[in-house]
């Protein structure tokens, strides 16, 4: 490597990072990308969304329902998955399920979903179990922990 070779990080340069307004040879020069005349070219142009006094589409749309912001996001894994993947008598945690590749993120856990049989017996110690799964590693003669 050489000074010749040197480049920035890749993302750490912006690409909008051009002189507006300097000569033809500049390629954005006399109107500096804004056209000619109109409303747009001028300073004070109306900020984006606005549409002339018309009731703008971002208040014409009806609201509906409520967004809760402190919910917790799952990540729901069903049994047939764990029958599959998993040998009798094996632990499973959170971290063991993302090195299987099982689950891509955890998010704010991994809730244990009760499609599917059961025929091994797991100590699973995870987020959150639904009632079926919980009944259903409990009759495979496994153990459910909420961590």
């Amino acid at each position: 490597m050489d000074l010749s070779n040197l480049r920035p990080a890749e993302g750490a340069k912006h690409s909008n990072n051009f002189r507006r307004g300097r000569g033809h040879g500049s390629g954005n020069g006399k109107t500096a990308g804004k056209g000619h005349k109109g409303q747009k070219a001028r300073s004070g142009a109306p900020r984006a969304g606005f549409e002339g006094g018309q009731m703008p589409l971002y208040r014409r749309i009806p609201k509906r329902g409520f967004t809760n912001r402190n919910r917790k996001v799952m990540t729901g894994i069903n049994l047939s998955m764990l029958e599959k993947k998993f040998e009798d008598g094996a632990e499973i945690t959170e971290q063991i399920l993302m090195e299987k590749g099982i689950v891509k993120k955890l998010n704010d856990g991994v809730k244990i979903l009760g499609n599917g049989e059961l025929t091994k017996k797991f100590n699973i110690k995870v987020s959150g179990f639904s009632a079926g799964a919980k009944e259903k590693v409990e009759a495979a003669g496994g153990s459910c922990e909420v961590v």
